[in-house]
């Protein structure tokens, strides 16, 4: 306490002649922080759960709904009258209604608003214009309700909070920034809000996802009701129009097209992709087009854009709003579980004024119609005094009084007087009647409502999908995204070059010896002949080691890529044989690949991209009574293991020189391919419908709603269609069958055809705009079963069944086929196959380098197993093929 006493107090100390004094600010400077801090948070940046607003936001409403008159006003002039309400610039009134007004919902607007695709501003206030929209005038104003409070000046008075009967936070968003926290709340669908809040009253359970005015594609499952911790990922819509075109047609949310196309420019300055040129035809939507270089794939293209672009990013909601003057942090369901709750608050207080009105003008109605029907009002001719005249009155009326509700008062006697002579001469006694009888059905109503809140509640929101939801649909389209490994799509941007001798390798060293493209993001990995081994990133210039024998761009977790190898284990020591791979490692750290022992050297090395296994010859030096000195010896027979292991024994004699004798097969199987639809990728993790096991001259065969037929080779980064209704193993020798509808013609035909040239899109349907396909089979034998249209006046044909191999031979590819019948068709049906043996086809060849492949070994063979081949004469020194060298 009395540090603080004395930090609050200023201390006053003479300094020298000056006579100058100094005073200790920081007890002021605590509690003034702490008051600015909660102002802001308060008064600026976080909105109220009530009603959605923050301050100026409520205050531009009120503003509006203060001008209306059906008509629209300069937003200049909102801006003045707000400023009576706003302690605040008008630019930033001005920046807050644009931002309403450009969500679209609360304020109808005129003029340039600016365009939030784009990113332009809107034009100055004095040339745009604003009014309430009718959605706002329903939902966000009940005077009767609504709790005042003086305005800053004291002048005015201003809402407290706005009776706003709608999630509208959920539905708007809201973002800022406060002293010492933050909030960020994502803006959500209009239909789903009030869908989500019928459940809610009804006790039954919801989920919420956001919904961006900007579209695009949204990954929601960690989002986490929004609280602190979620993420949510969203990506512009990206798709193929031709083979050298990227269209973006949807741009994902906190970004416009400027500075998308921004980042997808300095993405290929930095060599990250590669593009030809960007054209921006966005107007009232997006519309991006990419035109990329020949030889580049759509495909890794799109999901380069993906990895280094902001046509994907994340957003982190912070569900952070305003109760009780104090700030709370919750999600979005329980914020539309209690803006639900608040509703039916507002609409029962609404309730309750309107009876109590309904009865006042019932009880009041009644007076009258007693007051008159029965001329009590001649009571008070004799009257001299204002007195006199109100008791004649209740005179009068007190026989006929048991009737009404309540007693009268002296204000309903005055209200009595008030009448006019002209009002009693053409008093009309049914209509009286009548009216008094519509106003105890509407109290019945009322109360019937108050006594089931719930249920009329219900009705309200309802009442608002009807009126307000069309045209509110969702933009943002939920699906689940594929992870996207960055160094598996960046472009090749760089050469690499090594200096065997002096062991470095680098970028910069264009002098020395080209080993291969690759991206400044990858990874290289760099064997040396004394058996050592290191993974090190690219970089100009990099010392691994002397006498670099291997040097390849390094995949991560690449189960295929297999080394073979053959080193002598110290001087002296015998030769060990050993295949490994290498999935992962420690970057910049040397692994010894030998036993350990100094003096250890390569006598042999290869690196096989698809486990490849060759057959060497050994040849031992003439030393003492050897009787064998030269012998093949197959890789096929070795066990893959880990690097760490030491190997099987060679021999135990000095060897002379390795020869490649002949290269290798794959020892590894033809990889299977799943399809995930989730993601609508194809994958090697057992995700999704197994297509089956490819090798590298199988293909996929894909068939869309549109009718065109194409087969391609499955890579892991392909990308498809929505509308593909067709994804299989493609069988060149298995016939396909088709039904579709002539435009032009007006009838169905079926054809049965072959796929005549691989990798190649073909259109199987006439190209009338009325043309379509209707049925698509790859069954050998399939059976369809047609249903006729009913004439009129006559019965319908009975249903026809037709085996399709009977009706129709194979044909080329482009004919248009067989009529399938004359008459009206209503629908065709594909019924189960009749039954077919394949014919069994030959093993298939081994698939080519697949890194997330498993390896699948051979039996541990014989270490001392020999081959009876005659040897094959090989130049020594030569690189036999790629990656695999002959030391001797």
């Amino acid at each position: 306490m009395e540090e603080n006493e004395e930090v609050n107090e200023a201390q006053d100390q003479p300094l020298g002649d000056a006579g100058e004094s100094l005073t200790r600010v920081t007890g002021m400077y605590k509690d003034w922080f702490l008051d600015y801090a909660s102002y802001v948070i308060l008064e600026r940046a976080v909105p109220a759960i009530e009603d959605g607003f923050k301050p100026v936001q409520r205050r531009i409403m009120h503003a509006l709904k203060e001008l209306d008159d059906g008509r629209y006003n300069k937003v200049a002039n909102v801006v003045g009258h707000t400023m009576q309400y706003h302690p605040h610039g008008d630019a930033s009134i001005a920046d807050a209604m644009v931002q309403i007004g450009q969500k679209d919902l609360l304020i109808d607007t005129q003029g340039n608003w600016g365009n939030i695709l784009t990113g332009d501003g809107a034009a100055a206030p004095r040339y745009i214009e604003a009014r309430l929209s009718k959605f706002a005038l329903d939902v966000v104003f009940s005077p009767k309700i609504t709790e005042w409070q003086l305005s800053y000046d004291g002048r005015k008075k201003e809402p407290v909070n706005l009776p706003v009967k709608f999630p509208l936070l959920l539905a708007q968003g809201a973002e800022g920034i406060a002293v010492g926290l933050s909030t960020k709340i994502l803006p959500h669908n209009f239909n789903e809000l009030i869908d989500a809040s019928i459940k809610h009253l009804k006790g039954q359970r919801f989920k919420l996802f956001p919904d961006f005015p900007t579209a695009g594609i949204i990954d929601v499952t960690n989002y986490n009701e929004g609280l602190r911790g979620g993420k949510i990922r969203v990506r512009a819509k990206v798709s193929t129009l031709n083979k050298n075109t990227l269209v973006i047609s949807e741009i994902p949310y906190g970004t416009n097209t400027s500075s998308l196309i921004d980042s997808i420019l300095k993405a290929n300055d930095k060599g990250k992709i590669k593009i030809k040129k960007i054209e921006d035809n966005t107007a009232a939507e997006v519309e991006i087009l990419i035109h990329l270089p020949n030889g580049i794939s759509p495909d890794k293209t799109i999901d380069a854009l993906y990895a280094f672009t902001s046509c994907e990013s994340s957003i982190s909601p912070l569900g952070c709003i305003i109760e009780d003057n104090k700030p709370l942090f919750i999600g979005v369901k329980e914020m539309l579980q209690r803006s639900t709750d608040y509703t039916v608050e507002l609409l029962k207080a609404e309730l309750e004024i309107q009876l109590a009105e309904l009865e006042e003008q019932w009880h009041f109605a009644s007076l009258e119609r007693i007051f008159i029907e029965n001329r009590i009002y001649r009571d008070i001719e004799e009257e001299e005094t204002w007195e006199g005249v109100i008791a004649a009155i209740d005179k009068g009326l007190k026989p006929y009084t048991k009737s009404l509700k309540r007693a009268v008062t002296e204000e309903d006697i005055v209200r009595l007087t008030e009448i006019r002579i002209k009002r009693i001469s053409k008093f009309d006694l049914d209509k009286a009647q009548q009216h008094i009888e519509s106003l105890d059905e509407r109290i019945a109503k009322t109360k019937h409502n108050l006594e089931h809140l719930v249920e009329f509640a219900i009705a309200y929101f309802k009442d608002l999908k009807s009126k307000y939801g069309k045209g509110r649909e969702r933009k943002s389209e939920i699906r689940v995204f594929d992870d996207i490994v960055a160094t598996k799509v960046v472009i090749r941007n760089t050469k690499l070059y090594v200096n065997r001798e002096e062991g470095f390798v680098g970028t910069s060293l264009r002098r020395d010896e080209y080993v291969t493209d690759c991206s400044d993001i990858d990874d290289i990995i760099v064997f040396t002949g004394d058996g050592k081994m290191m993974v090190t990133k690219v970089d100009a210039k990099t010392f691994v080691g002397k006498n670099i024998i291997h040097v390849a761009v390094f995949k991560r977790k690449d189960k295929r890529t297999t080394y073979n190898m053959i080193y002598k284990d110290g001087r002296g020591g015998a030769s060990y044989i050993k295949r490994f791979n290498v999935t992962g490692i420690t970057r910049d750290k040397m692994y010894d690949l030998t036993a350990g022992k100094a003096s250890s050297a390569l006598l042999y090395f290869s690196a096989n991209p698809n486990g490849e296994a060759e057959i060497v010859t050994i040849n031992l030096r003439q030393v003492g009574s050897i009787k064998k000195l030269k012998w093949d010896l197959d890789f096929a027979d070795v066990l893959i293991k880990g690097r760490a292991s030491k190997g099987n024994i060679v021999t135990k004699y000095s060897v002379k020189r390795i020869e490649l004798k002949e290269k290798g097969l794959s020892t590894l199987k033809p990889r299977k391919l799943w399809f995930d639809d989730t993601v609508n990728r194809l994958n090697v993790d057992e995700r999704g419908e197994l297509l089956g096991e490819f090798t590298s001259e199988d293909m996929l065969l894909i068939v869309n709603q549109k009718g065109i037929v194409k087969t391609v080779i499955p890579e892991i980064t392909m990308r498809f269609d929505d509308d593909m209704i067709v994804l299989e193993k493609w069988k060149p020798n298995k016939p396909l069958s088709a039904i579709h509808f002539d435009g032009e013609k007006e009838r169905y035909y079926v054809k049965r055809f072959l796929i005549e040239k691989e990798n190649k899109e073909e259109l199987i349907i006439t190209e009338h705009p009325k043309s379509f396909l209707e049925l698509f089979s790859t069954d050998w034998k399939p059976v369809v079963e047609i249903e006729f249209s009913k004439p009129r006046g006559k019965e319908a044909k009975p249903n026809q069944t037709i085996e399709l191999e009977e009706f129709i031979a194979i044909k080329g590819i482009k004919a248009l086929g067989n009529q399938l019948t004359a008459d009206k068709v209503k629908n065709i049906n594909a019924l189960e196959p009749l039954p077919y043996e394949e014919p069994e086809v030959k093993d298939a060849k081994e698939i080519e380098v697949v890194d997330e492949e498993s390896v699948v070994p051979k039996a541990d063979p014989d270490p001392n197993k020999t081959s009876d081949k005659p040897p094959k004469p090989t130049d020594n020194n030569a690189e036999d093929e790629e990656g695999q060298t002959s030391l001797f």
